[in-house]
């Protein structure tokens, strides 16, 4: 097929060469020919004011010159070498000055791989089976990571439900599920279980859920309290909510994070990082050989991704750069609610200013049983509208960005109004 087949070409292709028409990502049928700071155009060349931003990694916007250069400077001197490179050893630097449970860390290709290897790790170090995430938490595509992710009929705390076709039913009993933002419970399963568990992941920010006031904290004090590793996803907040991330947005430092999205630039990498007492295991000389963690990836830390997250990085570090991307996630969010209020839409803004989005629901959303009551056709009407509008976003969320302009926000208030107003009739 030539490059430059017209779309519909391409649509009839990928319906018959794709599983479902696509690669599995987001549920509408799009095809992006290019992006440009805060813009995408489609194969049909329409323009779009970028909300989803490659599912977040574009956090300085899509091509940026920076970015650009060092990915070109560094692609005549190649690509990948399976052994280390400069580039890769300076943003494993620049983490650990950055991150404060990072004293040492190792690349990955993706967040999915990173949160595996995270939870395996934490039962290197703890000699147990037992992971406890929360309902609804994402952490990739592995088997142990897609249970309770989302559960048609939820079930009974703690027991796990397999959320995918072809995972092993045994993989159930070595996961354990507690409630986002229900300290007390969360705490009573890891005491119940503290012999058992290996360690306790979640995502600081659950999808779009904030943490409750305590929430981390008390996670912090019992998992510390039995000896257990507490293991932040921060492969979506890693330098996004701060320079630190949420560790540094929430105060809490966990014993191990992932990090994955902004840390590569666009291109495929992410990272294991925590306490080096922790991260020895990957050390076949510091650790016994029943010990020892094998980790194997052909393109981890590959020089290319390396260069392009140290240059957005390099953005990311001037002056006043979250204050900017903080005012526009802001002067959205204000937007959208003033519109939802001006029309009684059953509905709210959740999230801070760079991740979040509407939920169409007036009860209060605290973890993801609460969040199952938002009118999901409701939300698919309204986005739809507002891609006929030229804004484009994920199914649930909007990712903010250094790149969004006034003129942006503008647009996309005005797109969601006519949305709203269309929908009220």
């Amino acid at each position: 097929m030539p490059d430059d087949a017209p779309a519909e070409t391409l649509a009839e292709t990928a319906r018959r060469v794709l599983p479902g028409g696509g690669f599995g990502n987001i549920s509408f049928d799009i095809t992006i020919r290019e992006g440009k700071a805060a813009h995408v155009w489609d194969s049909n060349g329409k323009e779009y004011v970028d909300f989803l931003l490659g599912s977040g990694p574009m956090f300085i916007g899509h091509c940026h010159p920076e970015v650009t250069a060092a990915v070109l400077a560094q692609i005549p001197r190649g690509a990948t070498f399976f052994a280390n490179n400069e580039h890769g050893i300076r943003l494993a630097a620049e983490i650990v000055d950055a991150v404060a449970c990072a004293e040492q860390v190792r690349f990955v290709s993706s967040g999915t791989e990173a949160d595996a290897y995270a939870m395996r790790l934490a039962r290197a170090f703890r000699k147990r089976d037992k992971i406890l995430k929360f309902e609804g938490g994402y952490h990739g595509m592995s088997d142990w990571s897609l249970m309770s992710l989302a559960p048609k009929r939820p079930g009974n705390f703690p027991q796990a439900a397999p959320d995918s076709a072809g995972i092993p039913r045994a993989t159930a009993q070595d996961m354990l599920i507690a409630p986002f933002n229900d300290a007390d419970m969360a705490a009573s399963i890891i005491r119940e279980h503290q012999d058992e568990i290996a360690g306790v992941i979640v995502e600081p920010f659950q999808r779009l859920i904030p943490p409750a006031p305590g929430f981390l904290q008390a996670l912090r004090a019992v998992t510390a309290e039995c000896g257990i590793p507490l293991i932040f996803d921060e492969v979506v907040t890693g330098f996004r909510f701060a320079w630190g991330g949420a560790q540094e947005f929430y105060g809490v430092t966990p014993d191990i994070c992932t990090l994955g999205k902004i840390i590569g630039g666009g291109f495929p990498l992410a990272a294991i990082a925590g306490r080096a007492d922790i991260m020895k295991h990957f050390d076949k000389t510091k650790v016994a050989d029943d010990e020892f963690l094998p980790m194997i990836g052909t393109l981890s830390g590959n020089p290319v991704a390396a260069a392009a997250g140290l240059a957005t990085l390099n953005v990311l570090r001037q002056p006043g750069a979250y204050e900017k991307v903080n005012a526009t996630g802001r002067a959205l969010m204000d937007g959208f609610a003033r519109i939802i209020a001006d029309h009684n839409l059953p509905a709210q803004v959740i999230g801070v200013p760079v991740l979040f989005d509407v939920i169409y629901t007036r009860d209060e959303v605290r973890d993801y049983r609460s969040a199952m009551k938002s009118d999901t056709a409701l939300q698919a009407r309204i986005n739809a509208r507002l891609r006929e509008a030229g804004v484009l976003k994920g199914d649930t969320k909007f990712y903010a960005s250094l790149a969004h302009t006034p003129e942006d926000v503008a647009h996309t208030i005005a797109a969601f109004r006519a949305a709203v107003a269309a929908e009220k009739g």
